[in-house]
């Protein structure tokens, strides 16, 4: 499936390639461009720059734009005006935060979403639309349910939150972990688990034994980092 990539839009250069460098810690195979500042390195926004992300992140499947202020998204618009019929069907520039929407689009791209799919896990981001929106009933059939405790010193924090979530979207079943969906990473995010609490799978549906098998055993090694 072609990928989807990531474009940042910023007014600093810093704040872009910060973003890009934090939603690259949990999507390191999704292509992240950030697009921040002038051309020459001063505070604003540039068509070229947008232009050039564009251009670099949507040679998979299309590409998803975060930006920062009002202007951005003018800039942003415009390098879209730009582009050829085609090529404007495989770009969508996402309603949501910067820093948080670009997170969960990451994480969406990094699992195979595609640009329907990436645009919505930004959008998600909002705070504004239904705060339950992308959560799921599960299926019905006989449900699989294992606990395992948390031994990461941290906690469930980003990185193995979104370690859990690239897992759980590996597998065609509905997996919630303490009740909300496993392949939405800002809900697993604000979980807020932490070391040495217990986390309850649950899985119904196609390979649902093995997506919780795959989970616990993740839980379990806590992510590969340092147990406490």
């Amino acid at each position: 499936m072609p990928t989807i990539g990531i474009v940042v839009v910023s007014h600093s250069a810093k704040i872009a390639e910060g973003v890009v460098d934090l939603a690259r810690q949990m999507a390191p195979t999704t292509t992240l461009v950030a697009a921040g500042g002038t051309d020459d390195g001063s505070v604003g926004t540039s068509f070229d720059k947008i232009s050039a992300a564009l251009a670099e992140a949507s040679r998979g499947g299309g590409a998803v734009v975060l930006c920062d202020l009002g202007s951005a998204i003018l800039t942003s618009e415009t390098a879209v005006d730009f582009l050829d019929d085609a090529d404007k069907q495989r770009v969508v520039i996402a309603d949501a935060p910067l820093v948080e929407g670009t997170v969960a689009a990451a994480v969406s791209a990094e699992t195979g979403g595609d640009l329907e799919a990436v645009a919505a896990a930004a959008r998600t981001a909002t705070g504004v639309a239904d705060a339950h929106a992308d959560e799921r009933d599960l299926r019905g059939g006989d449900a699989v349910e294992r606990s395992a405790v948390l031994v990461n010193a941290s906690g469930l924090h980003a990185r193995p939150a979104a370690d859990l979530v690239t897992h759980a979207s590996r597998f065609q079943a509905d997996v919630t972990v303490n009740g909300v969906d496993a392949k939405s990473l800002l809900r697993i995010m604000g979980l807020n688990v932490g070391v040495g609490s217990t986390v309850a799978v649950m899985a119904t549906g196609p390979d649902a034994a093995a997506a919780v098998d795959d989970l616990i055993t993740l839980i379990e090694g806590g992510f590969g980092e340092k147990a406490r």
